[in-house]
């Protein structure tokens, strides 16, 4: 018989466009478990974070923050961020398309192989939540779905 769990992750995110390791609360959410095989799929529930698997590096992430932000620059005169033109938004409404479309760009989904009780991950690789519009209380949706293990 199949088991299937469901997990909400709460988050505060610390910047405008910053990268938060995610990888041990999901590592930590695996141990609880107890289930040795099985998927854990993740999703963002935001339309402007993003959850890519990266290296956690310092140097790198920020190469990964410039190398978004002039592909989408948020000084850029974006149709989304005219809000006078938009009907029945909140006075507090962020000018943000630029964090839609680089959400659009990295993904806000991912689906990770568990193999004896451990995240299915390469050596270098972490699961990062990329906020794109914060700081911000995010939340990400995690199932985690225990199967049996047939090795090919």
């Amino acid at each position: 018989m199949a088991q299937l769990l469901h997990h909400r992750l709460h988050l505060q995110t610390a910047g405008s466009f910053c990268c938060h390791d995610i990888t041990p609360e999901l590592q930590a959410l695996i141990d609880r478990s107890g289930i040795s095989d099985g998927l854990l799929v993740a999703v963002g529930q935001h339309t402007t974070t993003a959850l890519a698997l990266n290296e956690n590096e310092q140097r790198l992430l920020a190469d990964i923050k410039r190398f978004f932000l002039e592909l989408a620059p948020p000084d850029r005169p974006w149709l989304h961020n005219d809000l006078d033109l938009r009907a029945g938004i909140p006075p507090d409404e962020p000018r943000n398309a630029h964090a839609h479309l680089i959400a659009l760009m990295l993904g806000n989904q991912l689906s990770l192989p568990v193999v004896d009780g451990q995240l299915g991950l390469g050596r270098w690789q972490s699961v990062l939540l990329v906020e794109l519009d914060g700081p911000r209380r995010r939340e990400v949706l995690l199932t985690l779905l225990a199967g049996q293990r047939n090795d090919l």
